[in-house]
């Protein structure tokens, strides 16, 4: 018999489908030779402190540093995981071969491996690995199975990235909660949660000190075309209005003009991280949230495989790409299709679709290759869903059209100060002030048709998002179009003098903070530059959400419409941390590159290990030799205290170097009683993104007539209808 094992149970029938195991049993599915079972995500975890040494179960200065001699695993202490675990450890202790079919990531990975060894295999195993969750793709995954062998570095990145985060997050979060929390709060640390906050801390300090500092820029109207002295900015108004008084009046002359032809290749397409910061500036979506809506979208066999960090395709998709762009095609949305004209409209530039190798690239694919769509017709998708499967279908086909054509034209104008200077000999003494205008104006839109104005508009600003120097006239000026003029023209101007202040830098929003992630803390837009940056980037793309939504938990961060604000508690925190790599975005950025180089077979993953085990023992080291007595008193006005775990209970950090009290016994879990849900809930109902009320684990999605759970595929039943939504606002009212 051969057992296939999935992630998930939805993923696990698509499989057992495909193989014709079509008879339901409890926990698994069956037929055809094929017995296909599921995890419900992790079933184990890394052993905690207390099961290494008795003593480590308590919060304690003396028994830091924790560092076992080795690691181990066991199931994590449930009554439903127990119950599954027993199902597939008896389909594996029956099994001729064993199939791995879960998600094809470093995660994925260390999930299967480890339920493996607590069930003791002994069979052996070959890995799916597939990018896409439609029938062809698994028929063909399933017809190109590999040895689990080859896939032996990625679990033990997996596995040093779980290791690393327990060292660092265990360690360092009991050592700041028992020196600096005294016993009123828990203090996270983590080995990227704590690095990011950093950065939001760093940027918001730089903004609360920030000077502005006044200044006068000279420009006229000449033409009702607006230009800019090139002399740059005067620090004095008196300097200023020396200079506005020795053209006012004066005739404005055209010294040049260029015209330079250009050309804008389409933009790269989405890996999940650019995604997710296009969802951020175009729609306010949470990292998190547009990471289920795309992983919702993936097990609907839309799209690709969405937890990628690569912007190309491989060579072998684009024999496919037809195809699926047929496919797009017939897309329905709102009662249109939204992409037949400019499908059509491809088709008719180039009968043969092109192959460029800013699209395929198979040496710059890795595990994955770029999110697409799968080719596959939605239906019934929520307005959220439209949103994101629309970017990526426009995306991938302006992917195909020719580059946006365009000129630039600069025009250069001077103003003498004095008529004389033309006079033989005297063009030395005076030169006049130079004025500049520069107007972009498309020849051939190319891609650009795909897109409406108002995407055009808003993605060709959103590069100036985090530049705190590029004012809106700049932007708009860079766009517009120049009447003609000619070089030698002269005729009358209005010069204006005008104050203006230096700018602070921008608040992070979740956009600008998960490029600053991704390319370890340095804002960068130019897709070449940050794609080489992305290996000193800190946490993976699956994770950053993740490490985002923990900072928010933690309060150590809050919203201010679309800004990332640090709390009180989130700066003292930064502020009392004095180690290097517990806040240092590059340090940690180095570390990432390591596990990306042991998944590569480029570093070894027992270095690794010793190399921060020695790190965490002199962060302790330092910390212990703090006599400043400095407290941590910021605690979140609207949340209560949190105090370490009693002998009774003790709080853990799991794997992803997240801390997370745990009560001792987790057969005792509480669900939420309508009762908690009530006290607990927004009394205007429920907003998108928010935590889903019944099940805790999932997010709040909107639906065509009610809210509901974004895990509704995996059992929870919440809804809330937009009647009952309505009634509280009237109430309310």
């Amino acid at each position: 018999m051969i057992v296939c094992i999935a992630e998930k149970p939805s993923v696990a029938r698509d499989i057992a489908r495909i193989l014709g195991a079509t008879t339901s049993r409890d926990g698994y599915m069956e037929g055809n030779g094929y017995q296909v079972t599921w995890t419900f995500g992790h079933l184990c975890e890394l052993k905690e402190p207390n099961d290494y040494q008795p003593n480590w179960h308590y919060w304690t200065l003396a028994a830091l540093p924790m560092v076992p001699s080795r690691f181990g695993i066991k199931l994590i202490p449930d009554q439903g995981i127990e119950k599954q675990f027993n199902v597939i450890s008896k389909l594996y202790a029956g099994a001729d071969e064993i199939i791995n079919c879960g998600d094809a990531g470093q995660e994925g990975e260390l999930i299967q491996r480890w339920v493996m060894q607590i069930a003791h295999v002994k069979c052996p195993v070959k890995r799916l690995w597939i990018s896409s969750m439609t029938d062809e793709a698994i028929k063909e995954g399933f017809q190109k199975l590999k040895s689990q062998d080859n896939y032996e570095s990625l679990y033990l990145a997996g596995l040093c990235r779980a290791i690393g985060d327990w060292l660092l997050g265990m360690n360092a979060t009991r050592l700041y909660t028992l020196m600096y929390g005294r016993n009123r709060q828990v203090l996270s640390i983590g080995r990227v949660q704590t690095p990011t906050l950093a950065l939001i801390v760093q940027r918001q300090k730089e903004i609360d000190n920030f000077n502005p500092e006044p200044y006068w820029v000279l420009s006229t109207i000449y033409r009702n075309t607006l230009f800019t002295a090139t002399a740059g900015k005067f620090s004095s108004e008196d300097e200023g209005r020396q200079a506005f008084a020795l053209i006012e009046g004066r005739p404005f002359t055209v010294k040049s003009v260029e015209k330079k032809q250009g050309k804008e290749a389409p933009r790269q397409l989405y890996d999940l991280t650019s995604l997710q910061v296009d969802c951020n500036r175009k729609f306010g979506f949470s990292a998190e949230l547009t990471l289920n809506l795309i992983q919702g979208l993936y097990e609907k066999k839309l799209t690709t495989y969405p937890r990628v960090d690569t912007q190309y395709l491989s060579d072998d998709i684009y024999p496919k790409c037809p195809s699926i762009l047929n496919g797009v095609s017939q897309t329905k949305l709102a009662g249109q299709k939204p992409y037949l004209e400019i499908i059509r409209q491809l088709a008719a530039i180039s009968p043969k679709l092109p192959k460029s190798k800013r699209v395929f690239d198979t040496s710059k694919v890795t595990d994955h290759h770029a999110i697409i769509p799968t080719g596959q017709t939605p239906s019934g998708l929520t307005d959220n869903e439209q949103h994101v499967y629309d970017l990526i279908a426009r995306r991938f086909i302006a992917a195909f059209y020719p580059d946006c054509k365009f000129a630039t034209t600069t025009v250069v104008g001077v103003v003498k100060e004095d008529e004389t200077a033309d006079e033989p000999g005297k063009e030395h003494e005076n030169k006049g002030i130079e004025f500049k205008a520069t107007g972009k104006e498309i020849i051939d839109a190319g891609w650009r048709i795909v897109f409406t104005k108002a995407e055009q508009s808003e993605d060709d600003h959103s590069d100036n998002a985090d530049n705190p120097t590029a004012t809106q006239h700049q932007q708009d000026s860079e766009e517009a179009v120049l009447p003609p003029f000619t070089r030698g023209e002269s005729g009358p101007h209005k010069p204006t003098l005008t104050e203006k202040q230096t700018q602070p830098p921008k608040y992070y929003t979740e956009a600008s903070l998960l490029r600053a992630m991704e390319t370890a803390g340095k804002l960068v837009d130019n897709d070449e530059l940050r794609a080489a940056m992305k290996e000193n980037g800190i946490g993976r793309p699956s994770s950053r959400a993740g490490i985002i939504e923990t900072l928010f938990k933690r309060h150590y961060i809050r919203r201010q419409r679309k800004n990332l604000v640090a709390t009180p508690t989130g700066i003292q925190l930064i502020d009392t941390i004095h180690e290097k790599l517990l806040t240092s975005v590059e340090l940690t950025g180095i570390w990432e590159k390591k596990l990306h180089d042991i998944e590569h077979h480029r570093y070894q993953p027992a270095q690794f290990i010793e190399e921060l085990k020695q790190q965490v023992n002199e962060i302790v080291t330092d910390v212990m030799h703090d006599n400043s007595n400095r407290t941590i008193e910021g605690i979140t006005p609207d949340e209560p205290p949190v105090k370490p775990k009693s002998p009774a209970g003790t709080a853990t950090v799991k794997t992803t170097g997240k801390t997370k009290p745990r009560r001792a016994s987790a057969k005792k879990k509480t669900k939420p009683t309508t009762a908690n849900i009530a006290a607990t809930a927004n009394t205007s109902g429920p907003h998108e993104g928010d935590i889903c009320p019944k099940c805790g684990q999932g997010h709040v999605i909107k639906g065509k007539t009610a809210y509901g759970c974004s895990r509704w595929h995996e059992g929870c039943d919440y809804r809330f209808s937009f009647v009952s939504s309505e009634t509280i606002s009237k109430t309310q009212g």
